[in-house]
């Protein structure tokens, strides 16, 4: 099946519940978040929510911050800049970019479910890797460009307490701000879930 993702390290849990999006303002949301030192049901069952909350809300990535759990970890469905969907779920993971020559920015568009409905420009770098690890304490990595590359860069962010908010100018932020304002009937405080 050509739509299949690469999932290097597994398939996403699944049978979880979408749960709402916090939203960025909670203060879970703006600290760095708690590692990872138990591989349970208990996390697993918290990256399938992660994972249909994701999914409800249409989103590429999405932290555990985002949900309102104080846990270092992300998972993410999301295509890099050849169209190749990769799937997975990192637990304290570490953010290696490019340096010096290699390292080339992308002035692309960026948006967070945590702050729903807006989308401005943010300069990342055009590669990222993540180290971490998995559901069962495994080591995993993961590296990509495109969006891939802006996804592992944001949702790392996320577990260190940084919202892309935090990387941008004012005059952009400011945009931002406004075309949140715009959008905010259409997210209600129980999005996605229900």
């Amino acid at each position: 099946m050509p739509d299949e993702p690469r999932a290097p390290h597994g398939p996403l849990p699944d049978g979880g519940t979408a749960r709402p999006i916090t939203r960025w303002g909670t203060p879970v949301m703006h600290r760095p978040q708690q590692r990872v030192t138990a591989y349970d049901d208990a996390l697993r069952a918290l990256a399938a929510d992660m994972v249909a909350t994701m999914n409800a809300a249409d989103g590429v990535g999405l932290a555990a911050c985002q949900i309102g759990e104080d846990v270092a970890m992300f998972v993410f469905d999301c295509p890099d800049a050849s169209g190749t969907r990769t799937v997975g779920v990192v637990c304290n993971p570490v953010l290696t970019l490019p340096e010096g020559r290699d390292r080339q920015l992308d002035e692309d568009d960026e948006g967070c479910l945590s702050f729903p409905g807006a989308f401005v420009e943010c300069a990342r770098p055009d590669f990222a890797t993540v180290t971490g690890t998995g559901l069962d304490g495994e080591p995993v990595e993961f590296s990509g460009d495109g969006l891939l590359a802006r996804c592992l860069q944001h949702e790392t962010d996320h577990t260190n307490g940084t919202v892309f908010g935090d990387r941008l100018p004012t005059k952009a932020r400011k945009k931002l701000q406004k075309a949140h304002d715009k959008a905010a009937a259409d997210f209600p405080p129980e999005w996605p879930a229900g």
